[in-house]
């Protein structure tokens, strides 16, 4: 019994460190541990050992402790104090965030035309690729890579998913269509005009997929969290991510993505209402949210009727297209700054 006494105390001293170890906090010298471009940090350790020294790191790099914040990318950083005293060192973390240095400007819509849409369409994702318009939808058994006519709602080409399968967002690439799956830590490549399926990969440190769009050099993925991934456009793999942020959070449930004119514009379920987010693909900043609310209730009100989900630009037209997840109607709009 004694035995197993002292062992359980050993345990315990080396999960706190053993009762030398100085127990000291990082002081960040902004309120909350929240900054913005402009803030400059105080860094302080309290309790101090006499004759100690130390080094911080703002995610592994070393930083000042008077670190002046310019237009590093936002997100949410590990703040690292390494204390050496002697030949002993100590570390402690935290995190401290950095936020967008202005709230969003507000947006609202000017409503075009509107178009029949599938009703049966859960939609994930959906791009024009000149005028023809390329679907992904959704769920397990009903899931879709489809050409649709937009004009009509005609389903042009359809090819199915195996059940296994929950379709989300869709990219069109060159001559390639790259389509997620939700859970399966899996997406497929197809031949643009065929639909034929060439190829599959596998998702990374981005466990499951939303949306997806591209700027010509890069894909960028969303995956539910307030990351967007960039992927590279030949081989798939992860080559880092940035932190959408406004000035207050984190933004997260990222969902349905489409890249205009230097921008990435985003779905998202954040604030309950049917809006999408515009955010600038360097910073992570959230520079605009366009506020759709009143289009689902010209679509008819039926039980499976869903959430406001898939953005299309058409370049020729400098419209959007948007619709929703057993939505009946597309619509074409303008989005307009709001009053």
């Amino acid at each position: 019994m004694k035995s197993f006494l002292s062992f359980f105390l050993i345990l315990i001293l080396m999960k706190c460190g053993g009762p030398n170890t100085p127990q000291f906090k990082i002081q960040t010298g902004v309120k909350g541990n929240q900054a913005t471009w402009g803030d400059t940090l105080n860094l302080k350790i309290n309790k101090l050992p006499e004759g100690a020294t130390v080094t911080y790191y703002l995610d592994s790099k070393p930083i000042a402790p008077n670190h002046f914040f310019t237009e590093e990318p936002l997100g949410i950083y590990e703040l690292k104090a390494l204390v050496q005293q002697g030949d002993e060192q100590f570390e402690k973390t935290i995190n401290l965030t950095l936020l967008a240095p202005n709230a969003p400007k507000l947006y609202t819509y000017e409503l075009i035309q509107t178009y029949p849409h599938d009703r049966e369409a859960y939609t994930q994702g959906l791009e024009f690729d000149g005028a023809l318009l390329y679907e992904s939808t959704g769920l397990n058994g009903k899931s879709s890579l489809r050409t649709v006519d937009y004009q009509t709602g005609d389903i042009l080409e359809n090819k199915a998913l195996d059940a296994a399968y929950f379709g989300e967002g869709l990219t069109v690439f060159k001559d390639k269509v790259i389509q997620l799956t939700w859970k399966a830590q899996k997406g497929f490549v197809y031949d643009k005009n065929t639909l034929d399926m060439e190829k599959s990969f596998s998702f990374e440190a981005s466990k499951e997929g939303w949306g997806l769009c591209h700027n010509d050099s890069l894909l960028f993925k969303s995956d539910g969290t307030h990351r967007i991934w960039r992927l590279d456009p030949q081989t798939y793999k992860e080559i880092g991510a940035l932190q959408v942020m406004t000035h207050k959070a984190a933004l997260k449930n990222l969902n349905e993505l489409e890249w205009v004119e230097g921008k990435i514009y985003a779905n998202t379920y954040q604030f309950q209402k049917d809006v999408v987010v515009i955010i600038d693909p360097h910073t992570g900043a959230v520079e605009g949210v366009v506020d759709f609310s009143g289009l689902k209730d010209k679509v008819t009100q039926h039980p499976e009727l869903n959430v406001f989900n898939g953005i299309a630009y058409h370049p020729g037209r400098k419209t959007f297209f948007v619709t929703g997840k057993n939505w009946d109607n597309l619509f074409e709009v303008k989005i307009l700054p709001k009053e």
